[in-house]
């Protein structure tokens, strides 16, 4: 997904794709264990999303924190 859309989601969605993700990531290990997965660029892929969703995560924060200082 891409950070624009991934902008657009309020703060609760986050955190839904942020356990979603976390899940589909630990799935896609169990099924590399088991040679199961074809396709091991997914887990980097998946690990990049998460990264972005905590970014965006701890932007909102930090615009939070500015706002409540001022």
């Amino acid at each position: 997904m891409k950070v624009k859309e991934m902008r657009t989601k309020s703060a609760k969605e986050l955190e839904t794709m942020l356990k979603e993700l976390r899940t589909k990531l630990a799935q896609v290990h169990v099924d590399m264990r088991v040679k199961e997965t074809p396709n091991v660029k997914q887990i980097s892929a998946i690990k990049r999303d998460i990264a972005r969703v905590l970014t965006l995560q701890h932007e909102a924060a930090s615009k939070e924190m500015e706002k409540t200082n001022e």
